[in-house]
């Protein structure tokens, strides 16, 4: 059965950013990015309503890391590695089956510049060659289909499609569901 350790906390590094430990400083970014609008329209979960939520939701992420059940790192640019531009990280992992669920926001003044590629890339990499994961999923709005391209330009296919099978906001959602395996 897969054994996950993050202690202490793996710092990843690529040619633009760093992939960090979320803290309590981060708290402000956390809210500004998970309530913003353009951020969370294919995100089915409710926005904080003040940074004092973004606190609890970084509480609660490493909390998690601590117990070693799930890991997120904040994105952020090697030139500026205090401000968070985004989170990426495994959650819902099936230790028996080394699976794990990849997921990722970026705010919108970082679109369209390779950062989430660049970003998921590297958590791909140590998912497989660090956490030792055999295969990686990642769960979508399908009607979000820039995520649905960066997916597919970094490996992933689509193995599933459910019709309505999310309740959020009084309407049934559907749910499509990429997959990478270990090479």
């Amino acid at each position: 059965m897969l054994e996950l350790n993050f202690s202490p906390f793996p710092e990843i590094k690529t040619e633009r950013l760093f992939l960090r430990r979320i803290t309590d400083a981060d708290a402000s970014d956390i809210f500004l990015l998970r309530s913003n609008d353009d951020v969370m329209k294919y995100v089915d979960r409710e926005k904080p309503k003040s940074p004092e939520d973004g606190l609890a939701f970084i509480q609660k992420i490493n909390a998690n890391i601590d117990n070693n059940e799930s890991i997120m790192w904040a994105i952020s640019l090697k030139a500026n590695p205090n401000t968070l531009i985004g989170t990426i990280g495994f959650w819902r992992t099936i230790k028996q089956h080394y699976r794990s669920e990849i997921g990722y926001m970026l705010h919108p003044d970082f679109w369209g510049k390779g950062i989430m590629k660049e970003a998921l890339l590297a958590a791909i990499d140590f998912g497989f060659n660090e956490i030792k994961l055999h295969s990686i999923e990642a769960h979508i709005n399908p009607e979000n289909k820039i995520s649905g391209i960066l997916l597919e330009k970094t490996g992933f296919i689509r193995e599933a499609y459910f019709k309505e099978d999310f309740y959020f906001r009084g309407k049934f959602i559907d749910t499509a569901i990429y997959s990478l395996l270990a090479k």
